[in-house]
């Protein structure tokens, strides 16, 4: 057994397409309608095009919204990415103008960094340790 799918609810697909691709760097695999304006949308890493792919997904659902709500009152990240190295990652994304809701911290062999992803969540990205 593996992960192949995960997802983020997002307020805005179209949004949540732009700020995935052309500010996180993931890469659109899916893009199929399934009514409306709704969409089968996932983008995976560059680095890994067969990996597990992140579906953003629309928030329509009532019980997303206290959900999120809830989760960002608290700091609580909804999804964790990997990254190299989470400085440089900060300071990229921050350059591209990326709201972090907590900096770069160390915790034991790991750095983690939390920022806001525009279309209702926050991400946490987090080196590996070693």
């Amino acid at each position: 057994m593996k992960i192949h799918l995960t997802s983020v609810f997002v307020d805005d697909q179209t949004k949540a397409e732009r700020f995935y691709t052309e500010i996180l760097g993931f890469v659109k695999k899916h893009d199929v309608p399934v009514g409306g304006e709704d969409r089968w949308l996932t983008v995976v890493s560059p680095e890994d095009a067969e990996g597990t792919e992140l579906l953003l997904e629309p928030a329509g659902h009532p019980a997303v919204k206290p959900y999120r709500d809830a989760l960002v009152a608290d700091g609580i990240p909804i999804a964790q990415f990997a990254v190299t190295d989470v400085r440089a990652e900060h300071e990229r994304l921050t350059g591209l103008g990326v709201h972090f809701t907590q900096e770069p911290v160390e915790m034991g062999p790991v750095t983690t960094a939390v920022f806001d992803d525009t279309c209702g969540n926050l991400i946490q990205i987090a080196t590996q340790p070693k």
